[in-house]
């Protein structure tokens, strides 16, 4: 199964798996979502850090593709701000730049990010990391309304 064929299952609320592709370029942005095209992925898109910011607020996505080099605010400080928030630090973060210096993925690692990605994109890569970081994200929204649940079912019972 190619790994755009392997899609993930729409969430407790029904809804597909919320990407938000964060990059300055449009053509970089244009070959994101044509690489996701053949996913049930609903998709946005952002063309600076604040606007970034915005939609994450916003629309709550699952995954974001984060470009570094951005205007008004760089993917780093989006990435931190995003980690310092109990409201976001759980959405996860996939740095896709032109970067590839040690010292840049080590920033990167210091801001929060999930993953990273180094430009040239390779299409099965990418789609593979995105997928595996959904999944992860799904896995532990599941473990947590498992736990909610039992620690409802404990405070019932006592």
């Amino acid at each position: 199964m190619s790994p755009s064929a392997a899609m993930l299952q729409p969430d407790a609320e029904g809804r597909p798996p919320r990407v938000l592709i964060a990059d300055d370029n449009v053509q970089g942005v244009e070959l994101l979502e044509a690489y996701l095209s053949d996913t049930n992925y609903e998709i946005r898109t952002a063309t600076d850090g604040e606007e970034t910011l915005r939609v994450v607020e916003q629309w709550q996505p699952d995954l974001i593709l984060l470009d570094i080099m951005m205007p008004k605010i760089s993917g780093f400080e989006v990435c931190k701000r995003l980690r310092a928030s109990p409201a976001t630090r759980d959405i996860a973060i996939l740095m896709v730049t032109a970067l590839d210096q040690p010292a840049d993925i080590d920033r990167a690692v210091e801001a929060g990010t999930d993953d990273f990605l180094t430009k040239p994109i390779n299409k099965n890569e990418l789609l593979l990391r995105v997928r595996a970081l959904l999944r992860s994200r799904q896995v532990k929204r599941e473990l947590d309304r498992a736990l909610a649940y039992i620690e409802a079912v404990e405070r019932g019972g006592k």
